[in-house]
């Protein structure tokens, strides 16, 4: 038997980011939370978004040049000992009609699998990065992370998200749209001004409240080095603006070749740093910063950083995950003018049954972030009608990015929110009738929790302040403190809990706890 107090370290992990400009490869071996050693790191410079951008296809030649890519990087995941590994793809493959006949070539010939990931999950991974090198603290900084085919601005603290926007703005995208090669700046400065205008930044933000602006990808990295910028002990840079606009100055009177010849960069980065440049200025202006602080780290150290959390610890990891989440499900309820406290005492009401219920209902800590999600954002369909909004959440929901959210668990968590009011689940219903028999019986379970949390704050006033669960053999009792009658939440919730009886196949029934006559049977 192994030694419960041994230390788990070290251990290695790899990560694949299968980027629009390039694919990248690490492979490290943990010493501790957070700390690495670097075993093998490769960058093969496959511009996948050149045709995809173009014709919204991926053509053969770039798809086999990234299928070797990713067998070398198989080699290197098998030569290092390494078993745990992931590897995802950003918007490239995302937006292309044939990224599927990508994943499928790489899962056959290279033993791969490749993850297509959404813009949000790109953003989450990247804060995961940011705050192993940079103190967040309380205070919300604005960060951008610029790739080959898209930008993502969030709002971040330590925290997590609290909100984050995708634009198709990426270099190698910008690029393409002047048609490749030299860019003059006064054309690129005029298409940027038109794409910059989809920017909502100065809407979202308060200037005296923000703490900074941080800024990651391998261009901007490049910049900082170019303006003499030396990273301190944490591998942190600060890129001052008044650099960052003389360096803008000294690449536009250069040509590509110049930039690689005289500069030493390489030829697919001497062609996509001006534009990256201008967005890196365009961005930090809208954000009212006087310097960019730059981490060098990006979405292959999150996915590092997340697989480590798994080895150590599936607690760890949800939580991580769970607290960008919440931000992500509240940013978006925020949008649809939700009702924050219910939102808020639902979702916490959900987890308490969820934790006290683990061994009748057996889910995990991916269902638990489901539900959270779900709970949080039940209700968010109002803003469209209050009439069937329990449906029109499910098509906010699935419709919609969220920070920890897969895109296979979207439906799932749409579906728990449908299914907190009204009709239990039907095997016509749509995007239920979708799902696996295994998947569909997850909505259900988590679905009768959900309806017994909300039933718990029938009017929205957050009366009840603690539910205790006990479970026996005669069924399930529900114990709750809080204040007033309660006559509303337990109408609600005999009206509510049938689905709960129905799922688990065991009675429910409510107490309330009265400190000075004790417990009631109501």
């Amino acid at each position: 038997m192994s030694d419960p107090s041994a230390s788990p370290f070290p251990f290695r992990v790899a990560a694949i980011d299968v980027g629009s400009n390039a694919i990248r490869f690490a492979a490290a071996e943990f010493i501790a939370p957070e700390r690495w050693v670097d075993l093998e790191v490769q960058r093969v410079p496959v511009r996948l978004g050149h045709h995809t951008f173009l014709t919204g296809e991926l053509d053969r030649e770039t798809m086999q040049a990234a299928v070797e890519a990713m067998s070398l990087f198989r080699r290197g995941i098998d030569t290092n000992g390494i078993s745990k590994y992931r590897a995802v793809a950003t918007s490239a493959v995302r937006e292309s009609r044939n990224g599927g006949e990508l994943v499928d070539r790489i899962r056959r010939e290279c033993g791969i699998h490749l993850e297509t990931i959404t813009g949000t999950e790109e953003a989450r991974l990247v804060w995961v990065a940011i705050r192993s090198r940079v103190d967040l603290g309380s205070d919300r900084w604005l960060a951008m992370d610029l790739g080959g085919g898209s930008l993502e601005v969030s709002m971040i603290s330590e925290k997590g998200i609290h909100w984050t926007e995708s634009h198709t703005m990426g270099t190698v995208r910008l690029l393409e749209d002047l048609g490749g090669g030299d860019v003059d700046p006064r054309s690129f400065r005029k298409l940027l001004s038109e794409y910059a205008g989809t920017l909502r930044i100065p809407d979202r933000i308060d200037r005296g409240r923000l703490e900074g602006i941080i800024a990651t990808g391998g261009n901007i990295e490049a910049l900082a080095a170019l303006a003499g910028c030396v990273p301190d002990e944490r591998g942190v840079s600060t890129l001052p603006m008044e650099a960052l606009r003389a360096t803008i100055r000294r690449l536009s009177r250069m040509s590509v070749r110049q930039r690689i010849e005289e500069l030493g960069l390489r030829q697919d980065r001497a062609d996509v740093i001006l534009p990256a440049a201008l967005i890196y200025g365009r961005v930090a202006e809208l954000g009212g910063a006087t310097e960019i602080v730059v981490p060098h780290v990006g979405v292959k150290e999150g996915v590092l950083l997340d697989l480590a959390d798994d080895l150590l610890g599936p607690a760890v990891h949800a939580t991580r995950l769970e607290q960008g989440a919440l931000q992500g499900a509240l940013a978006l309820g925020r949008r649809f003018q939700l009702d924050e406290p219910h939102a808020r005492h639902v979702a916490r009401l959900s987890l308490s049954l969820f934790d006290q219920l683990q061994e009748l209902h057996g889910l995990d800590a991916a269902d638990r972030r489901i539900l959270l999600v779900a709970a949080v954002l039940h209700d968010a369909g109002q803003f469209i009608s209050y009439r069937r909004h329990h449906k029109h959440s499910l098509y906010l929901i699935y419709n919609s990015d969220v920070p920890g959210l897969s895109a296979p668990e979207r439906p799932i968590a749409a579906l728990v929110a449908r299914y907190h009011r009204r009709a239990e689940p039907k095997e016509e219903h749509y995007l239920y009738a979708e799902l696996s028999e295994a998947e569909k019986s997850r909505v259900r379970r988590l679905s009768a929790i959900l309806r017994v949390a909300d039933a718990l704050d029938r009017e929205h006033l957050q009366r009840v302040s603690r539910v205790q669960v006990e479970v026996g053999p005669e069924g399930v009792i529900l114990e709750v403190e809080g204040h007033g009658d309660l006559l509303l939440e337990h109408w609600a919730f005999e009206k509510k809990s049938k689905m709960f009886e129905h799922v688990f196949g065991l009675p429910i029934r409510l107490e309330v706890a009265q400190p000075a006559l004790g417990p009631n049977v109501i």
